[in-house]
């Protein structure tokens, strides 16, 4: 079963991390939402409060198969300070078989710790020039190589099922697709 690390952090995007989230449950995978604050519970930029299920632990993070950064401000900063989170997803840039998802700011993340460099990639508006060597695409989402990222709280749907498709194939995306009524 596919395991995936979702990190929380104060100021965090909320719909762009549990839309996502909820795509990938409803697919079967094992998501964890991982706390990288202070706390299990994780107020986000629109004062909703979201309970972490677990404390950041790179040993446990480390057994997942993909990485996933919400946006929002601050928690994308707040993400980028994590010093311990950033060293995981440098790791996991370099181990074949690990994938690395952010969306709207939190791409910006992925390009201060050089995950970026020479790939295409979404981010949100005004990001451009943080991709740390990305190429920006004004698309909804980009995958390029084991990095997948997407533009906004818009494309979180479109980032979950992305997400589907590339670990279960395009028929499981499109069943997920109808099953969730996104047409």
């Amino acid at each position: 079963m596919t395991k995936i690390c979702a990190f929380l952090a104060a100021g965090l995007e909320e719909v762009e991390c549990l839309a996502v989230v909820d795509v990938l449950r409803r697919a079967g995978m094992d998501v964890t939402l991982v706390s990288a604050g202070e706390s299990e519970k994780i107020t986000g930029s629109h004062g909703i409060t979201v309970l972490a299920d677990r404390m950041f632990d790179t040993e446990f993070c480390r057994q997942a198969d993909l990485l996933f950064l919400p946006g929002g401000m601050p928690g994308t900063t707040n993400l980028g300070a994590h010093k311990e989170l950033c060293a995981l997803l440098e790791e996991f840039d370099r181990t074949e078989g690990k994938r690395l998802a952010a969306i709207c700011a939190a791409p910006t993340v992925l390009g201060r710790t050089g995950c970026l460099k020479g790939k295409k990639a979404a981010c949100y508006p005004d990001c451009e020039s943080e991709l740390g060597g990305g190429e920006y695409v004004r698309a909804a989402v980009v995958t390029d190589g084991n990095v997948t990222t997407a533009r906004g709280l818009g494309a979180a749907l479109d980032l979950g099922l992305e997400l589907v498709r590339i670990y279960q194939g395009e028929e499981a995306a499109k069943a997920m697709k109808e099953k969730i009524q996104y047409y």
